[in-house]
């Protein structure tokens, strides 16, 4: 059976979350139709992997029978890390936009995955695996809105996930999210519920897709 790898970085906690709610659709239509699979579950806003420090960059550059002590307990937890990456079949990514880019949560978990000679470089390990990024925000940065200049999530991810890690990319954009909570996009509502009604779809529709895709 497949094998999830499903990350959460959103501070608020289920459905008060535009990306929880998404992925979990994903996550619950993927588990209907994989009941006896795996699925690796990291939500990154209640246990945040380590940011890396000088000991965890540096010991992606030296031979392991090297590694000082400080060097072997930081790449122990990157290891574990990229390992989990390799292992899945498919991946599963909550990136809500915070001040124009991801939390600095997910920013620190693909710093520690993000291995050049293994994960990045010309044969990446996890080269073609899925990889569906619930990318939700707050207004629209979608091409020919005003806010299209300041779309940093899908721009970096693109290039972190697709370029560097060789990942088979797709989004699912949920935005406006804002609208109900602020007075000011009261006449934004409506838009915003039917984006939300079509990533929910989307999120349902993907992950079957997937799911046949391995069962195949």
């Amino acid at each position: 059976m497949a094998t999830l790898l499903h990350i959460d970085s959103s501070v608020f906690p289920g459905e008060a979350s535009a990306s929880r709610a998404v992925t979990d659709a994903f996550r619950r239509t993927w588990e209907e139709q994989h009941p006896g699979g795996t699925v690796i579950y990291r939500d990154l806003a209640a246990h945040p992997v380590p940011h890396l420090d000088a000991h965890a960059h540096t010991a992606g550059f030296v031979d392991p029978s090297a590694h000082t002590p400080e060097q072997a307990a930081a790449f122990a937890d990157r290891v574990k890390l990229i390992e989990e990456l390799e292992q899945a079949d498919a991946v599963l990514i909550g990136a809500p936009m915070y001040n124009y880019s991801i939390p600095s949560t997910l920013k620190a978990w693909l710093d520690n995955v993000i291995l050049i000679g293994r994960t990045g470089g010309e044969t990446p390990s996890a080269k073609g695996t899925p990889v569906t990024v619930v990318a939700s925000r707050g207004g629209s940065y979608a091409p020919g809105t005003p806010r299209e200049p300041y779309e940093y999530v899908q721009n970096y991810l693109t290039a972190v996930l697709a370029d560097a890690l060789g990942l088979d990319l797709d989004f699912i954009v949920p935005e406006l999210t804002m609208a109900p909570q602020n007075p000011a996009m009261s006449e934004l509502v409506p838009l915003f519920e039917a984006s939300r009604d079509r990533a929910l779809q989307d999120a349902t529709t993907k992950a079957k897709a997937l799911a046949e895709r391995f069962a195949a």
